[in-house]
C-alpha cells in the first residue's frame, strides 16, 4: 500500500467515524493539539487501524507519533514490513 493510499483511508476514517473537520488534516497538523485527538479517540483509532490495515497499534509505538504525518510514516511502515 502505497503513502496516498494510506492517507486517503486515514483522511475518511478520521472525517467519517471521528467527525474531524476536514481543514484541520494536514500533514503537519499535531495529532492532540490541531486534531483533537484525546485518549477515547485514540481506543477508535486502534480499531480503525486493525480493521482498514491489518495490524494492531502498540502503544509504545507511538509514542513518537506528534502529527498526521508521523502517522501517515508509522502506517506505512508497518503495513509495508
Amino acid at each position: 500500500m502505497n503513502r496516498t493510499e494510506i492517507e486517503s483511508k486515514v483522511r475518511d476514517f478520521l472525517i467519517e467515524d471521528l467527525e474531524v473537520d476536514e481543514e484541520k488534516i494536514f500533514p503537519d497538523a499535531r495529532l492532540k493539539e490541531d486534531v483533537g485527538i484525546d485518549s477515547l479517540d485514540f481506543v477508535d483509532i486502534v480499531v480503525i487501524v486493525e480493521k482498514n490495515f491489518g495490524f494492531k497499534i502498540k502503544p509504545e509505538e507511538m509514542a513518537g507519533v506528534k502529527t498526521l504525518s508521523d502517522f501517515y510514516s508509522y502506517i506505512e511502515k508497518k503495513v509495508n514490513a
